[in-house]
């Protein structure tokens, strides 16, 4: 294990140094490279004075070989992955940290619990991926979960689900499942549940009333809230605008004294509220109508958040 640990950075290794690293001989190393091939790991070895053995890459991932450290790094990354969604690697991120959870010793899950609360995110971190992960090795195991879900209002309610299917859309976590109480089918925002909690009952997997989770997903969000294309004046150059709102920027066109006119995706009026609140610079609003409203009503929410 430890020459596997050796092997696996990238470089060449001379038997020599290899026999010093591990005081053994050059015999046993030999011996144990032959092991290892045994098992799978695809060990080269390049012959001459700047030869020696590496770990090439295989058709098939052979165990990964990790020390604390660098469990806990991994283990981390993903944690960010999953607060700030990428598109095409969030959900990978959130499956491969579950499945790394489980395997993690109490000393490194605490570690890397610390490590994560003592870090301030560079943005407001809505999504805890303690629930995540839950959520996720749930919906892998058929299991129904007991979780704390709040409404708009900030109401919460206790609800008994079974988890199908985490989905990532708009930038936002959504947790498809099956909703025991109600007997039926629900959509849950994933940064308004808390307290997940496992029941140990499994279950079998239900059939889902759509092509998939993502289209589901999606139908759901076209009922229950309306859409609309934005049209703001940005006190901002087009360029750092496209940089600041990242994926889905929507139509920039530059304006005189390096303003800039910014047409957006279609979306929520929250989010659309979020997203412009979220660029740091003064803005106008033509419309929609029902947007402006909106931030005329937040406006007056954080104006009585800071009185006094």
């Amino acid at each position: 294990m430890r020459l596997l640990s050796l092997l696996q950075t990238p470089r060449e290794w001379p038997g020599s140094e290899l026999a010093e690293r591990l005081g053994v001989s050059q015999r046993t190393v030999r011996r144990d490279i032959e092991r290892l091939r045994e098992l799978g790991y695809p060990v080269e070895a390049t012959m001459g004075a700047g030869g020696g053995y590496r770990l090439s890459a295989g058709a098939a991932m052979p165990p990964l070989l990790l020390d604390d450290d660098e469990a806990v790094a991994i283990a981390v990354g993903l944690r960010t992955t999953a607060r700030q969604p990428v598109a095409g690697i969030a959900d990978a991120s959130v499956r491969a940290l579950a499945k790394l959870q489980q395997v993690l010793p109490t000393r490194l899950r605490q570690r890397v619990g610390v490590l994560t609360t003592a870090t301030a995110p560079t943005e407001a971190a809505l999504v805890d991926p303690e629930q995540l992960t839950a959520l996720a090795a749930a919906a892998a195991s058929n299991e129904r979960v007991n979780f704390d879900y709040r409404d708009q209002d900030g109401i919460a309610t206790q609800r008994l689900v079974e988890p199908h299917r985490l989905v990532v859309t708009n930038r936002r976590w959504y947790l498809v499942a099956y909703d025991n109480e109600r007997h039926d089918w629900r959509t849950f925002r994933a940064d308004r549940i808390d307290n997940t909690k496992s029941t140990g009952v499994r279950v079998p997997a239900r059939d889902l009333p759509s092509a998939d989770a993502a289209a589901f997903v999606t139908s759901q969000l076209h009922d229950l809230a309306p859409v609309y294309a934005a049209i703001a004046t940005l006190q901002l150059p087009a360029a750092a605008a496209a940089t600041r709102l990242g994926d889905h920027a929507g139509l920039l066109e530059p304006l005189a004294d390096g303003a800039c006119r910014w047409t957006s995706p279609a979306d929520t009026v929250d989010w659309l509220a979020f997203r412009l609140t979220g660029l740091g610079c003064d803005f106008t609003v033509h419309e929609p109508a029902e947007l402006v409203d909106h931030l005329r009503r937040v406006g007056a929410r954080i104006a009585r958040a800071t009185a006094g």
